[in-house]
């Protein structure tokens, strides 16, 4: 598994289709280096800005996908 540091820079555009809800972004990815004892993992890091752009547009697509759930399924 490669493990990476994802910087995101922009966040661009969010769709949602086949279960899943996608984001364009600009993004900076450098390699990490594992460090011993630790389970390695690839870190997400966003300014307090974009998270609350990213909450927005998960809101938004949330929206839209609830509204296309029949009364049942909600």
């Amino acid at each position: 598994m490669k493990i990476n540091t994802i910087e995101i820079q922009k966040f661009k555009a969010a769709s949602h289709g086949n279960g899943l809800v996608m984001f364009k972004v600009d993004a900076t990815v450098t390699p990490k280096a594992p460090i011993d004892g630790i389970e390695p993992s690839s870190i997400i890091s966003i300014s307090e800005v974009n998270a609350r752009v990213l909450m927005a547009l998960l809101k938004a697509q949330l929206m839209e996908l609830d509204g296309r759930k029949a009364r049942s399924q909600r």
